[in-house]
């Protein structure tokens, strides 16, 4: 008798390779989303840090006080930002302009109405007192406006 019919034959191959060729009907998705969780996370955790800090010339105009120093790096910021400056005293400047604490929320609200400045970028002398700040920013925060709290920078360790 011929080769076809003996196991081991030319017809048993042919089996063996149409069944090896059949596709896989299951996709593994577990490695995609280890992935997709770890960037997440990344993500997460650097994005906060993408938005801290000053540009040195932003502060060319304002009323002089002692920043405190940290790691964060350069603030670029789209449009101009609002400067509210704390100095140790308790002295509250709005742009270059001395203003009240009373006087601080409602000028904040017509700068939001009007369609003035997207950012407003808070200035704490290392002396000013952490509840002039805090009341600063809950200020700003009721205004509806974005914060951010200027550093001068210093070299990482």
């Amino acid at each position: 008798m011929g080769g076809a019919l003996q196991p081991g034959g030319a017809l048993s191959n042919r089996r063996a390779r149409r069944r090896s060729r059949v596709p896989m009907s299951e996709i593994n998705v577990t490695p995609l989303v280890d992935v997709m969780l770890v960037l997440l996370i990344i993500f997460m955790v650097t994005a906060p840090l993408l938005t801290v800090g000053v540009d040195i010339d932003a502060k060319a105009s304002l009323p002089d006080v002692n920043l405190p120093r940290t790691e964060a790096g350069q603030v670029a910021p789209e449009r101009a930002p609002l400067s509210i400056t704390i100095e140790a005293d308790g002295t509250l400047y709005l742009q270059n302009a001395q203003i009240s604490f009373e006087d601080l929320a409602p000028k904040l609200a017509a700068i939001r109405d009007a369609g003035g400045t997207a950012q407003v970028w808070v200035r704490g002398d290392t002396q000013s007192a952490y509840g002039d700040v805090a009341r600063v920013l809950v200020r700003v925060k009721e205004a509806g406006l974005p914060v951010t709290l200027l550093t001068d920078q210093v070299a990482p360790r």
